[in-house]
């Protein structure tokens, strides 16, 4: 079955471009052209990947984004008219997983879209192949922190802690890795996959997001420290 994609731009011609040549690599697409129509677009045709415009009517796509993180897990490539820090901070902060400045070329953007796609579908492979009851649970425990491989689930204080799949991978990551000081580079090589196109701000704002969730003080981290000049070290 085709993957779907979602295309979220209020620019007529740059739309149909968009939806013209991704249908011709075979996905299946469709289109809106403002904020409010991309939330009940994406809630009814539960896409793949929604290639989403910052600016839109109605509301821009920092806060689609922000809404539609919180209700699901697709994967979001986010455009950008200015070569702006700030609008790629602010995207990945909201949820974006990947951003693209215009003007861009059709051939970057397939192959982002592509990249995207690629890591969603490994990620349901493995989220499949864990749902079996028969298998006992294998866990990483960490005082009051449980990691379940099995069920893909972390535990705080005997409760489940809402990650989504990339501060999971990110988690289980470093705690692999327990007491080693890892680069930022070198995690975003192999948490994001050496074809991810971005920068390691990505990687500060998960950690970031992770502490949030994980730590009793974020402000004051006891679990992922910071090794300064270098990059992040688990302790546990």
């Amino acid at each position: 079955m085709p993957e779907k994609i979602l295309i979220v731009e209020d620019e007529l011609s740059l739309q149909e471009t968009l939806a013209y040549n991704l249908k011709k690599e075979g996905y299946l697409v469709e289109t809106v052209g403002d904020g409010r129509s991309a939330l009940t677009s994406a809630r009814a045709l539960r896409p793949d990947l929604i290639v989403l415009d910052i600016m839109l009517p109605e509301m821009d796509g920092f806060e689609v984004a922000r809404i539609l993180r919180k209700e699901m897990s697709t994967a979001i490539l986010m455009l950008t008219a200015r070569d702006d820090e700030i609008d790629r901070v602010v995207g990945l902060e909201v949820g974006a997983d990947d951003y693209l400045t215009k003007p861009f070329s059709m051939r970057e953007l397939i192959a982002r879209v592509k990249a995207q796609l690629r890591r969603a579908r490994l990620l349901r492979e493995e989220i499949g192949n864990s749902r079996t009851e028969d298998i006992p649970h294998q866990t990483l425990t960490f005082d009051n922190l449980v990691i379940d491989l099995t069920r893909r689930e972390v535990i705080l204080n005997n409760s489940p802690i809402a990650l989504n799949p990339k501060e999971y991978e990110l988690l289980l990551f470093l705690a692999e890795h327990r007491r080693q000081m890892l680069s930022r580079e070198f995690i975003l090589e192999r948490v994001w996959g050496w074809d991810y196109i971005g920068d390691s701000r990505t990687v500060d704002v998960h950690v970031r997001w992770l502490r949030q969730k994980i730590e009793e003080n974020s402000s004051e981290p006891k679990r992922i420290v910071t090794v300064r000049g270098g990059g992040y070290r688990f302790e546990g």
